[in-house]
């Protein structure tokens, strides 16, 4: 049985790589998954499960506590660890630093989202919030699209957004901060939103026709980011509809009110790796519920246990 740390792995991995282990993982049989989620205020436990035949079985748990970050000094926001069993015996595989999953898995599942739906010729990105995720998420746009000409933050702390974008100019890698989000919203062929918001703050008159949006923050009932004219204009996608529809905020709630159905819900991985055609047309505008399932988290780990090895 081995461990696999966050430093000992990071360094070695592509974005590319990360997206084309997912889009492989969804040719294969389908996954068996479970989750149990367990909250206190703003704090959570998740614990996801999930079983393919041939690739693994695995266990991620995870502890998301929002306020670590505003301490002094800083601490981890999300904490844990996957255990990954093998198919066939059962035995214990290897234990992999839960973040790593996390980081690798989340925006990977949102650049294959976008691989598959953006327009092709996409030139501005825009990324809302300003903490690990989208972090993550502008250095895997930047390696999975290569037209990307503009990359962009806002963030309703314009100084974190101003720290981030500084960091990432220590990479060579030029940013600009957005101090007004409908102006930024407006001139942006892809959206991502990472934030922990329970209210939209992405509205769809704002949303201009061709865009692609990565919807990626909510993960509970009552969380939502984008509001109800957006998600009832848009051609509306899922990474599965186990993990999203009936389980997530975003979908759950435009759907309590009859905004839209489970039918409007076009396609999921499952289809869109297989098959399916997802942007009909370069007005469309496309949006992509990251729900992150456990699945995605066992073809990540699978594919970093395997990158370890080599």
């Amino acid at each position: 049985m081995q461990f696999i740390s966050f430093e000992e792995a990071d360094s070695k991995l592509t974005w590319t790589e990360t997206a084309d282990a997912l889009e492989a993982g969804h040719k294969l049989a389908k996954a068996e998954i479970g989750d149990l989620l367990l909250t206190k205020e703003d704090k959570s436990l998740l614990s996801r499960g999930a079983w393919i035949d041939g690739v693994g079985i695995a266990l991620k748990s995870v502890t998301v506590f929002p306020e670590n970050a505003s301490k002094s000094p800083p601490e981890p926001s999300v904490q844990g660890a996957m255990f990954i069993f093998d198919s066939e015996n059962g035995a214990l595989k290897s234990v992999v630093d839960g973040p790593l999953v996390t980081k690798w898995k989340t925006a990977g599942d949102s650049v294959l989202g976008a691989r598959i739906l953006a327009r092709p010729d996409v030139k501005s990105y825009l990324v809302i919030g300003a903490g690990t995720v989208a972090k993550s998420l502008l250095q895997a746009y930047r390696e999975i699209f290569p037209t990307l000409e503009k990359f962009t933050i806002w963030n309703r702390t314009t100084e974190k957004a101003t720290a981030l974008a500084q960091e990432l100019s220590g990479e060579g890698f030029q940013v600009e901060v957005a101090m007004d989000l409908e102006d930024a919203v407006r001139a942006a062929d892809i959206i991502s939103t990472a934030t922990m918001a329970k209210d939209p703050i992405l509205k769809g008159e704002w949303v201009q026709p061709g865009t692609h949006v990565d919807l990626i923050g909510a993960y509970r009932p009552d969380m939502r980011e984008a509001d109800n004219d957006l998600m009832q204009k848009c051609k509306l996608f899922v990474d599965a509809r186990e993990t999203t529809i009936g389980e997530i905020g975003e979908l759950m709630l435009p759907m309590s009110e009859g905004v839209i159905a489970e039918s409007d819900v076009i396609a999921d991985f499952s289809d869109l790796c297989n098959g399916v055609v997802g942007r009909q047309s370069h007005e469309d505008i496309t949006v992509f519920k990251n729900g992150g399932g456990a699945h995605l988290d066992l073809m990540t780990g699978a594919m970093i246990v395997k990158k370890m090895a080599s």
